[in-house]
């Protein structure tokens, strides 16, 4: 019998006391705080020619700004079922190693029924081992974006997922080692159809996040013990743009604030948005300012974990930091520095190809101590300025071109934890924004503060 049957097994749940006696209760040593964040995600753009869905990983050090690993490549795909995965999540279990739950389904099909889960064992996320299905109910529907939390009145892990029982609502089951789950029951139907789950306990509150599927809107829960069918919805709806998806709630590494991520489902799908809080429980979201985060390129439905300084530096090391860079516009957020049709500009994010927003940022062509953009998608072409307005040209290698096609990096002209681009043959124009167009104009301190916003951008 293969270990995948193996492992279907649907058993009772096991007593507290004795799962901790089996799996240990809690870590034998304690763990180091945790200074930064890895993000767990799958891939799309709007026409699906940057889909992948295989399991990436971004890493972040403020839990806001965040660096794709891997050139924004899978660190691991499955290998059976679908071949494919959707919703990833990543649990730090008691032991401190991690677990990483994901469903199984490789693209759009969403009218397919699937009964099982990817599974698979982490140390560090430097490696993955141990990869299995895990078969959670016979019925005929999905299991859809698990979410997972220890249960310490159970002495086991819950694993929550969306499916369908005659209306979309949240399943769990309960398990000691992600291999043989207890029987499939629900665990929350407040009445109309739900989706997409997250689950984080902070001290003896248990808060479930999700999706109203009525609405559209991000709705928070919470309950005292964890147990299924115990949840009070809290909050009012939540949303930016017409329709939210997979909500996903963080702490504050340092304890003070909360962070609420929703992806946009609708009108524009591929692109998160932010809410903040100093108290989860206390119904009061803020919107965030997309000046002040950044998501994982092209990331969709992911989860975040927090990582210790240890473990951020073993990612960067295993997994190398982005080659390429995009340039974020301080005035219009939602935009990024881009090339269509060789003419430089800014768009909103997301486009395709998305692979116009990325820049090689090199040594200045005229001056070492400047910088030049060159195109991930089109090598040896630089953003030059050429009548002032900026281009996508080859590069011709005339001393004209590479003077045209190099910038002094400086503080930003709005903010100066940005960047300004001066150029290097017309020394008081820099690189800004004109009705979304690119192009070098004169500018100073003094200037207007619409005209420093528009020469400002973040690099990220």
């Amino acid at each position: 019998m293969s270990l995948t049957r193996r492992t279907f097994t649907l058993l009772p749940v096991l007593s507290a006391a004795a799962t901790a006696t089996a799996v240990g209760a809690a870590p034998t040593a304690a763990l180091a705080a945790n200074t930064a964040y890895v993000f767990a995600y799958f891939t799309e753009t709007p026409n699906m020619s940057g889909a992948n869905y295989g399991l990436h990983l971004a890493v972040s050090q403020d839990g806001l700004n965040w660096s794709p690993l891997n050139q924004n490549a899978p660190v691991v795909t499955p290998t059976a079922g679908t071949l494919g995965l959707r919703d990833p999540f990543i649990l730090r279990k008691q032991d401190g190693t991690f677990v990483i739950l994901a469903t199984d389904l490789n693209g759009t099909d969403f009218g397919q029924n699937n009964q099982y889960l990817h599974v698979w064992d982490s140390v560090n996320l430097t490696s993955f081992t141990g990869y299995r299905r895990i078969r959670m109910h016979t019925l005929a529907t999905h299991t859809w974006a698990p979410t997972a939390f220890w249960d310490a009145a159970r002495g086991q892990y819950g694993i929550v997922y969306s499916a369908n029982n005659g209306t979309d609502v949240f399943m769990v089951n309960y398990t000691s080692d992600f291999r043989t789950v207890s029987a499939n029951q629900v665990y929350f139907s407040p009445g109309f159809p739900v989706l997409d789950g997250d689950i984080v306990v902070d001290g003896s509150t248990f808060y479930l996040y999700y999706k109203n599927l009525t609405t559209g809107m991000i709705h928070g829960a919470r309950s005292s013990t964890g147990a299924a069918n115990s949840y009070t919805t809290y909050t009012s709806g939540l949303r930016q743009g017409s329709s939210m998806e997979a909500p996903l709630l963080i702490k504050n590494n340092a304890g003070t604030g909360w962070w609420l991520w929703g992806d946009s489902f609708s009108p524009v799908n591929n692109d998160y948005y932010l809410w903040s809080s100093g108290n989860v429980g206390g119904n009061s979201w803020t919107v965030a300012n997309q000046r002040t985060f950044t998501p994982p390129l092209n990331a969709k439905h992911g989860s975040i974990a927090g990582i210790t300084a240890t473990e951020y530096s073993a990612l960067v090391s295993r997994w190398g930091l982005p080659a390429w860079v995009r340039l974020k516009s301080s005035n219009f957020p939602d935009r990024y520095v881009r090339h269509a049709n060789s003419i430089g500009r800014i768009d909103a994010y997301p486009f395709d190809p998305h692979q116009d927003q990325l820049w090689r940022m090199v040594a200045g062509l005229a001056d070492s101590a400047g910088v030049s953009f060159e195109s991930v998608n089109y090598p040896g072409r630089y953003l030059r300025h050429s009548n002032y307005a900026i281009r996508l040209d080859p590069n011709d290698n005339t001393t004209a071109f590479r003077a045209d096609a190099t910038f002094h990096r400086v503080a930003g002209l709005a903010d100066s934890a940005w960047s300004s681009f001066r150029s290097y043959n017309v020394p008081d124009r820099y690189l800004r924004h004109s009705n979304y167009v690119l192009r070098i104009d004169p500018l100073s301190a003094s200037s207007s503060a619409t005209d420093r916003q528009d020469a400002t951008f973040r690099i990220s």
